[in-house]
């Protein structure tokens, strides 16, 4: 059974945090439920994220990526480029108009992946969509 549900756009999905990263996971759990938007990114490919602006988590790198599987979620702590969260749909060469960028992969999506590229293909064609990350 899935420890998260994440609701994006009308879709359900199941998730699980990842233990590689307990920092990450730890400030994020303090901050569930979650509710925000996602739009699609403008850089990184086939993503939607969640622009956080100058938003201090207060973490550095840990379990980064710039490359995401489908599925993963991962949170980008800020420092050359705003601090945001990114899920990947596809294809993912993480990013922002200073370069190539990388986040700390924190959830992965377990739950519902048949729904990840329609979402973000909504997303792209639709605009902002509706987030709430919560406890299952």
């Amino acid at each position: 059974m899935a420890e998260l549900k994440i609701t994006a756009g009308p879709f359900v999905f199941g998730a699980e945090f990842v233990a590689d990263a307990p920092k990450t996971v730890a400030k994020f759990r303090t901050l569930l439920p979650y509710d925000s938007e996602i739009v699609h990114v403008r850089w990184s490919g086939e993503g939607v994220w969640i622009p956080l602006g100058d938003f201090d988590f207060g973490l550095g790198y840990e379990n980064h990526t710039s490359y995401p599987a489908p599925g993963q979620m991962i949170l980008y702590p800020g420092g050359i480029s705003e601090t945001e969260i990114l899920l990947s749909y596809g294809a993912v060469h993480f990013a922002s108009k200073l370069g190539q960028l990388a986040g700390n992969h924190f959830i992965t999506i377990t739950e519902g992946l048949e729904n990840l590229a329609t979402l973000g293909k909504m997303t792209l064609r639709k605009g902002a969509q509706p987030l709430r990350i919560e406890f299952a």
